[in-house]
């Protein structure tokens, strides 16, 4: 049985958790890292880590990633900007660490998506584009074929 003390705490990190990772999904493209995240969630950097991980099925920095690369596939879309440009845009520091992040979730380098995608999504509104071109992870796509 779970005491009320110990409830009400996992109360207060799950409210603490969803402020984190609505905190990631406004300010994706400024300078964020699992230090500052926890100091403004009032953890450590290990708790909230693992806290996360739990309750998310991720990493605050996967999650981080994963909203980057979101955002990217958008500006890709478009055609505007060159990759460099949409890395920089959606807060990367790194080319190199952008794009192999990107080949991850994505299944293709930045530059082939921006060609394919560019074809791929004519005519459709920018929502239905934005669904349908959403990186699939790995354990997720597992279970999508199983399905």
């Amino acid at each position: 049985m779970t005491s009320k003390p110990a409830t009400a705490r996992h109360l207060r990190d799950l409210a603490r958790l969803r402020r984190v990772r609505d905190r990631i999904d406004r300010e994706y493209a400024q300078p964020l890292d699992v230090d500052a995240l926890a100091r403004g969630a009032h953890m450590s950097a290990g708790h909230l880590s693992r806290q996360f991980r739990l309750a998310y099925g991720e990493s605050p920095y996967a999650y981080l990633m994963t909203r980057r690369i979101e955002r990217a596939m958008t500006l890709l879309r478009r055609g505007d900007l060159s990759v460099t440009e949409v890395c920089f845009a959606v807060g990367c520091a790194s080319l190199g660490t952008f794009s192999t992040r990107f080949t991850e979730l994505v299944g293709m380098p930045p530059s082939a998506y921006r060609r394919a995608a560019a074809d791929a999504t004519v005519g459709m509104s920018p929502c239905v584009a934005k669904q349908v071109t959403r990186p699939v992870r790995n354990r997720e796509a597992s279970a999508w074929c199983q399905g």
